[in-house]
């Protein structure tokens, strides 16, 4: 496994790998659902290339940039148990070097959701992604579904600057009781892991009375909100039933609608989604 810090290192490596090849973009502190997608990257591409940067540009001035945890050493045996080929761990002078002002904005897709909580947070996602296809040149980008809305961003962004990039989206890894893997699920205390279920249990609600026949995006979103007012430590952002393609909001009877929600549970801030009514 082949780690480079610099642009140039990263080109050279690139040049001398398989076709095609498969990126996998992660902030790092990694965890299993970095990891399964990983592996879907390994079975589909004859190469597989990972990035390892915590963006500052999609983080906030409230956020916690300098508190997201991190383990590089950790992070590279794990990727080199996966037979990875190529990892870039970019410090950010190599990604957004001085002077750095351009950026890439994906207008629609980027407002609702996690774009009215964080402001200017898919700017940022777009923009580095956006770099990250321009220096791996994968044939592939895999994502979790985990992170809906960044796949949504994602995918008009590659197809807007026409990338060649086929973007993957992967299902979200589960903890046992449900619970969305995430690197920010560290932050939780014992009791807050434990209120933290509810993000899924509220999901599952939902999925359970468009089962029975409920086709009211109301009554859907009522129903998640009324199994996170049953928790004490959650506090909700946001509770959405949406299109899953633009992310407008639904009204009335749906057929299709993706489920997301965000939640403080204490000081830390949990996403979570699913799709209904996809076969």
């Amino acid at each position: 496994m082949k780690v480079v810090t610099s642009l140039p290192e990263l080109r050279a490596a690139r040049a001398s790998l398989r076709n095609p090849l498969g990126l996998v973009p992660t902030m790092g502190f990694l965890h299993e659902g970095h990891l399964s997608l990983v592996r879907r990257a390994r079975a589909e591409c004859a190469s597989v290339g990972v990035s390892i940067f915590v963006n500052p540009a999609q983080f906030g001035t409230q956020e916690d940039l300098g508190a997201y945890p991190r383990d590089l050493d950790r992070d590279l045996a794990m990727l080199r148990s996966e037979q990875v080929d190529l990892v870039w761990t970019p410090e950010v002078a190599e990604v957004y070097p001085p002077g750095f002002q351009t950026y890439v904005s994906v207008e629609e897709a980027s407002r609702p959701l996690e774009g009215s909580r964080r402001p200017g947070h898919f700017r940022g996602v777009a923009t580095v992604v956006a770099k990250l296809f321009n220096a791996f040149q994968p044939k592939k980008a895999y994502f979790g579904q985990k992170d809906a809305q960044q796949v949504v961003v994602v995918r008009r962004m590659a197809r807007d600057l026409d990338f060649p990039v086929e973007v993957v989206v992967c299902p979200t890894e589960r903890e046992p009781d449900g619970l969305a893997m995430s690197s920010r699920n560290s932050y939780l205390d014992p009791a807050e892991r434990k209120a933290a279920t509810v993000l899924y249990r509220a999901l599952d609600a939902a999925r359970s009375a468009f089962s029975r026949g409920e086709r009211d995006a109301d009554r859907l979103r009522a129903a998640m909100s009324e199994v996170l007012a049953g928790e004490p430590l959650a506090r909700p952002v946001y509770v959405s039933a949406a299109d899953p393609d633009t992310l407008a909001e639904l009204r009335g009877p749906v057929s299709r609608a993706l489920l997301s929600m965000a939640v403080f549970v204490g000081r830390t801030a949990l996403i979570d989604n699913i799709v209904l009514g996809e076969i």
